[in-house]
């Protein structure tokens, strides 16, 4: 009887612990700290003024697009660094982005999906 009594106190207090840590409030990208980054890195030598007139064909428009798919894409470029079957394998991408913490790429893809940009969704 004590051993089960035990394992349910055990079990009880695992269960109120998982709870607390799920209300916990998630990491909060800063888009204003994004700005300065992308500011800082020159995003729009390449992407365009507002990151949506990029000045060749081969760069892509950012402005609006979705910050999961930005900030994927910037670790991409980060992991893939000098190995092209992992990640993405771009030499400017991946020495824009090799010194910026996680924290950082997620501010940054705040600050890109907060931007108006010409992106359509296709439905």
């Amino acid at each position: 009887m004590k051993a089960l009594e035990t394992v349910l106190k055990t079990a009880c207090t695992a269960a109120a612990l998982a709870g607390v840590i799920a209300m916990q409030p998630a990491f909060a990208a800063d888009a204003s700290n994004g700005k300065v980054l992308a500011e800082a890195h020159n995003c729009a030598a390449c992407h365009g003024p507002n990151l949506n007139k990029p000045v060749s064909a081969e760069y892509p428009k950012l402005a609006g697009q979705h910050a999961d798919y930005i900030y994927w894409a910037l670790r991409q470029y980060q992991m893939g660094n000098g190995n092209p079957n992992f990640g993405r394998a771009n030499a400017i991408m991946s020495a824009q982005v090799q010194n910026l913490s996680q924290a950082d790429l997620k501010d940054i893809s705040a600050y890109i999906e907060s931007l108006k940009g010409d992106l359509v969704l296709k439905k």
